[in-house]
């Protein structure tokens, strides 16, 4: 039987960010890490995060090939009206 408490998998997503910019208030902290010590899945998916911000954050803009930002915005772009 599920509680109101537990958070699902979705909801977890959606406070990533925040767990990760240290936002979440005590309670949902809480939660949040209580969903992470039963379910793997989630807990795979915030080390990914965590290693995106990581690679991410060390790139600079000379780093990316040329075009790269407007192949990215066209795709996108194209992405959304699909």
């Amino acid at each position: 039987m599920k509680l109101a408490e537990e958070l699902t998998c979705a909801e977890l997503v959606e406070l990533v960010t925040d767990y990760l910019e240290d936002g979440l208030d005590a309670r949902d902290r809480e939660r949040f890490e209580e969903h992470l010590m039963f379910c793997d899945g989630c807990d795979n998916y915030l080390e990914q995060i965590r290693r995106t911000v990581a690679v991410s954050g060390r790139l600079r803009e000379e780093d990316l090939p040329g075009g790269l930002e407007e192949r990215l915005l066209s795709a996108f772009q194209g992405w959304k009206s699909a």
